[in-house]
C-alpha cells in the first residue's frame, strides 16, 4: 500500500477539505518542490513525482503515475489502516503478502525531503502483525537495493522481512544466459549470501514487470539487451526488457529448461510466475508493461478459457506460436513431454533435495566461466547441480570436496556419475545442458544429521 487511485474515496476527501483527517493521508506541498522532476520511476512515460490539483490547490506527491497519489505512511493511522487490510486478507485464508516497491513505502515524504531515509522499524511493525495473525505466513519483499542494503531489510536477527526478491542474483542470470559467462552470477550470490535461518531469497527469472538491468555495467546491460531485447519496442524505460521469457529465449525448449532448472538450483526458494510453466509469450503491441500481462491461456476455448467476456481488460494472445491455441493448461496437461509436466516433475525434484533453501553453498572450481558448479551443504547431506550456459558442450572435471563424494546419483535420470582414482568427477554436458546430484548415494536421509547446524543457530538460541 504505497498508493492509492486518485478516485479513491479517502483522496477525493483529501482534495476535497484541508481540514479533513484524510488531507494528512497523502504528501502536499503548497509549492511545487525544487526536486520535484527527480526519481522518477517510469522514464520516458513519466515525467515528475509532483503534479497540481485544482481543487486542493496544492501539489500532491506521486511516486509512480499521476493517477496513484502516494500515501502518507509515515502517519500513525496510515499504517494502522495497512495492518487492517492485512488482517482482512489473513481472515480470508492467505498464506502471506507481496509487499512491493518496499524501499518507497518505508521512506519518509515530502517536500523537503530530498535524501529520504528509509524507516526500518516500520516493516518490523508489519512482520510482527503477520506473525501474530498467522504464524505461518510471510512477505516477500520487493526491494531493487544494493546487496549491502539488503540485511536492512532482513535485519540482523531476521526480525523484518521473511523473504526478498533477488534482485542482484536475477540481473547477472540473464547476464550470464545471454553471454554464456557465470562470474559475474558468482560474484552477486556471494555478495548477497546470507546465513539467518529466519530470512531467506525469492530467486526469480521473470515478473509481471520489465526486466530490469539497471545494476548491470554499460556494457553488460548492452549485452543483454543485443541477445534479448533488440529491438527498441522490446527495450522499457532505457533499463529494461518488457518481454516474458520463452520469446527471450526464441522458444528454445533447451534455453527454456537450463533457465528454470538455474533459477531452482540457486540459494533460496524459487518464484515461478503465471503462465511460464507453459511458456506463455507477449503481445509487444500493448504498452508497457501489459505486454507481458496477458490473461493466462487455459485451453482453446474462447478467450483461452480465461473469461466468458468477450472483451477482457487485456486481449488473450492469440495467433502465431504463443497463442492460445497452442499454448494452453489443457493440451499440456495431456502431453507428458511438455513444459508444463516438466516443470512438474523439477518442482518436485526440488522439493526433495532442501539442500538448496537450507544449505551452505560452495561455488566449485570448473575452469570455464561457461560452466557453473554449485554444492550445498545441510545436515550432512550435500547436493551438486551443475549447468553449462554455452550452445557448445562442455566436459569438466569436478572435485566436489564433500563426504562420500565418490558417487554421485543423478536425480533426473539413470545416469550417475563415479569418481576416478584421484577423487574427481569427469562430467559431459550437452549444449545448455544441467545436471543434479545427490551426493553419496540415496540414503542421505539415514545420514541426515538431527541436530542443529550452523545456519539454524538462531533456532537454538531462541530455544
Amino acid at each position: 500500500m504505497n498508493h492509492t487511485s486518485d478516485k479513491h474515496p479517502w483522496f477525493q476527501e483529501a482534495r476535497s477539505d484541508p481540514k479533513s483527517k484524510y488531507r494528512d493521508w497523502y504528501v502536499w506541498s503548497k509549492k511545487k518542490p525544487k526536486h520535484a522532476d527527480d526519481g522518477v520511476v517510469f522514464p520516458g512515460v513519466q515525467k515528475s513525482t509532483w503534479d497540481y490539483d485544482k481543487l486542493a490547490r496544492a501539489w500532491y506527491f506521486h511516486r509512480f503515475y499521476d493517477f496513484e497519489p502516494d500515501l502518507n505512511t509515515s502517519n500513525p493511522e496510515v499504517q494502522a489502516e495497512i495492518l487492517k487490510v492485512m488482517g482482512f486478507w489473513i481472515q480470508l485464508g492467505v498464506s502471506g503478502f507481496r509487499m512491493d516497491a518496499v524501499p518507497f513505502v518505508i521512506a519518509e515524504k515530502g517536500a523537503d525531503v530530498s535524501a529520504p531515509k528509509e524507516q526500518y522499524d516500520m516493516l518490523r511493525t508489519f512482520r510482527e502483525f503477520l506473525s501474530w495473525r498467522q504464524g505461518d505466513a510471510i512477505i516477500l519483499a520487493e526491494a531493487n537495493v544494493q546487496p549491502k542494503t539488503d540485511l536492512e531489510y532482513f535485519a540482523t536477527a531476521g526480525e523484518r522481512m521473511q523473504m526478498m526478491f533477488n534482485f542482484a542474483v536475477n540481473q547477472r542470470l540473464f547476464y550470464a544466459l545471454a553471454t554464456g559467462d557465470s562470474r559475474p552470477l558468482t560474484k552477486a550470490l556471494k555478495a548477497t549470501k546470507i546465513s539467518e535461518a529466519t530470512a531467506q531469497w525469492g530467486q526469480f527469472l521473470r515478473n509481471h514487470d520489465e526486466l530490469d538491468l539497471g545494476r548491470l555495467t554499460d556494457e553488460q546491460r548492452r549485452a543483454v539487451f543485443a541477445a534479448f531485447g533488440p529491438d527498441d519496442d522490446m527495450q522499457l524505460y532505457g533499463r529494461g526488457i518488457r518481454r516474458r521469457l520463452a520469446p527471450m529465449l526464441q522458444g528454445d525448449r533447451r534455453r527454456l529448461e537450463l533457465a528454470y532448472s538455474l533459477m531452482m538450483a540457486l540459494p533460496g526458494t524459487p518464484v515461478l510466475r503465471y503462465g511460464d510453466e507453459i511458456g506463455m509469450g507477449d503481445n509487444l503491441r500493448l504498452p508497457e508493461r501489459n505486454c507481458a500481462r496477458t490473461p493466462m491461456q487455459w485451453s482453446t476455448e474462447p478467450q483461452g478459457g480465461f473469461t466468458k467476456s468477450e472483451k477482457p481488460i487485456l486481449p488473450v494472445i492469440s495467433g502465431g506460436p504463443y497463442g492460445f491455441e497452442h499454448v494452453n493448461v489443457a493440451q499440456q496437461r495431456r502431453d507428458p513431454d511438455s513444459l508444463m509436466n516438466w516443470m512438474e516433475r523439477m518442482i518436485r525434484m526440488r522439493k526433495e533435495a532442501p539442500e538448496n533453501a537450507w544449505g551452505e553453498f560452495s561455488i566449485l572450481q570448473t575452469r570455464t566461466p561457461e560452466v557453473l558448479a554449485i554444492r550445498y551443504d545441510w545436515r550432512n547431506n550435500s547436493v551438486l547441480v551443475v549447468h553449462n550456459l554455452s550452445a557448445i558442450p562442455r566436459e569438466v572435471w569436478l572435485e566436489v570436496g564433500a563426504e562420500d563424494s565418490g558417487c554421485l546419483v543423478n536425480l533426473l535420470s539413470g545416469e550417475n556419475s563415479t569418481s576416478d582414482a584421484s577423487g574427481k568427477h569427469r562430467l559431459l554436458l550437452d549444449s545448455y545442458g544441467y545436471r543434479w546430484f545427490r551426493v553419496g548415494g540415496l540414503d542421505y536421509i539415514l545420514k541426515r544429521s538431527p541436530n542443529l547446524t550452523d545456519n539454524t543457530k538462531v533456532y537454538q538460541a531462541r530455544v
